[in-house]
């Protein structure tokens, strides 16, 4: 079995071979591919993290689509001075699927 932990979008995220992963927004070239930064790498018994040796790894993954998160609702308040604020946020993700660990 062949996995590997990657880097992306401040987090790291355990990916196999098709494994669908939402991601941070990232852009990804005209052919709809994007490649990720392996951290750690697992080829059966072999385990693989060492920074030279991971330079030669590429995983390869294909966007399916961008989209949004869900909405987080920020709300202030402070009492006895009429203060009220209220603020909403929606996260820009990236649903990839990856192709290949090589």
């Amino acid at each position: 079995m062949v996995y590997a932990i990657v880097r992306a979008g401040g987090r790291q995220e355990k990916v196999e071979v098709g494994t669908i992963v939402v991601l941070d927004r990232i852009a990804a070239d005209k052919n709809g591919t994007v490649e990720l930064a392996p951290v750690l790498l697992v080829d059966g018994d072999k385990i693989t993290h060492d920074a030279k040796d991971l330079a030669k790894v590429k995983v390869t993954a294909e966007v399916l689509g961008n989209e949004r998160g869900p909405k987080i609702v920020i709300q202030k308040f402070k009492n006895k001075t009429g203060y009220k604020k209220r603020q909403g946020f929606r996260s820009e993700l990236t649903r990839v699927k990856i192709t290949g660990i090589k």
